[in-house]
């Protein structure tokens, strides 16, 4: 039997060396990986002179260590996971290739039981470590939105158990995140209102559809405040529900007002027939304002650069500020232009240049959301937050935006009727 050309064809990366760390002999598999020919590499130092590492002396590699270790210990020795650029042959380009390897390091001993050879049997990992990092950064860019957004933002497992709180809750409640995740939520909810949100996430959960309730919720100081949960499934490509997503808003003020015109439409049937039309005009303004306050629409978008490109839209805010408009990878300016005049584009610089955080409620800003050329007068509530980068440079703006177009135009109303 060839062993030699069995050994060459071994469907692994091996190579052999030599207790001074000699290359003696390599798989095909071996060259393949780290770009060498054998003839380039047989006889070469491993460390000094086949693969020389660009980022630790000799003395400090911790490839070396490894070797060290297992021809002392005569025991196979394994390597973590490590980045190791190999340099790129010259007829390909020069320069280096960012690696990552694992690797098992095995001593070959003669018959007196001394090192004869070193087997190192090298994995190249790193597809599986770029991906790693690129979830860890998106899980990072997630957790940065959920603590930057002005709203209670929670997560579930698929069966329920909370497994994230942003900081928002420990703010509301005055108990850190750590001891919120090991109480029952049902610590926290007002009594009242446990029956209603019980049903409700039983049926999201029996159905795998999203979950929208208004519940009262106990503040540090021990009163409750109303908020609007929704919560939405996420599933695999199986379709399968992984996770659960959702957010509480604090509608506490908008119920307040809701319930003060519901009490100023009392007092006006009893004034009679004469008053009973108005008054039920009023009731269906009411009801209309209702429905669109239950709603509670959070919308927020990411713009990138100086220019205020945008990088990322929510589905909330593309439905309805801008239903049938293309905005995606445009810069305000060019998606937006009625808004240029309005004095948004220096709102927008002023929180660029300055990193100071922008919050503006009940704004009137000039909106062509249907594309048609006519302006709309929109409400707006926003808060323009800067973005970061690792030098702690202004890199974009986080935007949230709450429309509150039919708030403000009922606060005229409640005015003109004097009970404002």
């Amino acid at each position: 039997m060839d062993y030699s050309n069995l050994f060459k064809n071994i469907p692994e990366a091996i190579v052999v060396l030599s207790p001074e760390y000699k290359i003696l002999e390599a798989s095909d598999r071996y060259l393949q990986v780290t770009m060498r020919k054998r003839e380039q590499i047989v006889g070469l130092h491993f460390l000094l002179e086949a693969y020389p590492d660009k980022e630790h002396s000799y003395e400090d590699n911790p490839v070396r260590k490894v070797l060290d270790k297992a021809r002392q210990t005569k025991q196979t020795q394994y390597l973590d996971v490590i980045r190791y650029d190999l340099s790129r042959p010259e007829e390909e380009g020069g320069g280096y290739d960012t690696r990552y390897w694992e690797a098992a390091h095995t001593p070959v001993l003669d018959d007196e039981g001394n090192v004869e050879y070193l087997i190192q049997r090298t994995s190249d990992v790193t597809e599986r470590e770029v991906a790693k990092m690129a979830l860890s950064e998106s899980e990072e860019k997630f957790r940065f939105m959920a603590e930057a957004m002005p709203q209670l933002v929670f997560t579930t497992d698929a069966a329920g158990k909370l497994i994230y709180l942003n900081q928002r809750w420990t703010k509301l409640t005055g108990v850190p995140v750590k001891e919120l995740l090991d109480l029952d939520w049902k610590q926290v909810t007002h009594p009242d209102d446990l029956p209603v949100a019980e049903a409700k996430w039983q049926e999201a959960f029996s159905n795998g559809t999203e979950m929208q309730l208004e519940y009262r919720l106990r503040e540090k100081d021990g009163n409750y405040r109303w908020y609007l949960c929704r919560a939405l499934p996420m599933t695999d490509e199986a379709g399968n529900i992984i996770m659960w997503v959702g957010s509480s808003t604090d509608i506490h003020n908008t119920r307040r007002m809701v319930q003060e015109l519901l009490e100023a439409n009392e007092q006006m049937a009893h004034l009679g027939d004469q008053v009973q039309a108005a008054y039920t005009q009023a009731e269906n303004e009411r009801k209309t304002m209702e429905r669109l306050i239950m709603q509670a629409p959070a919308m927020f978008c990411i713009l990138k650069g100086p220019e205020h490109r945008f990088e990322l839209v929510n589905k909330l805010y593309q439905q309805q500020l801008f239903p049938n408009r293309e905005i995606l990878n445009r810069t305000v300016a060019e998606a937006l232009p009625e808004v240029i005049e309005q004095g948004f584009i220096q709102l927008l610089d002023n929180v660029y240049n300055t990193g100071k955080e922008f919050v503006a409620e009940e704004v009137l800003i000039k909106l062509d959301r249907r594309n048609t050329g006519e302006l709309e007068d929109v409400y707006v509530t926003f808060i323009y937050q800067p973005l970061y980068d690792e030098t702690e440079q202004v890199t974009g703006i986080l935007a949230f935006v709450f429309e509150v177009t039919q708030q403000v135009l009922y606060k005229k109303k409640l005015q003109g009727l004097g009970q404002a």
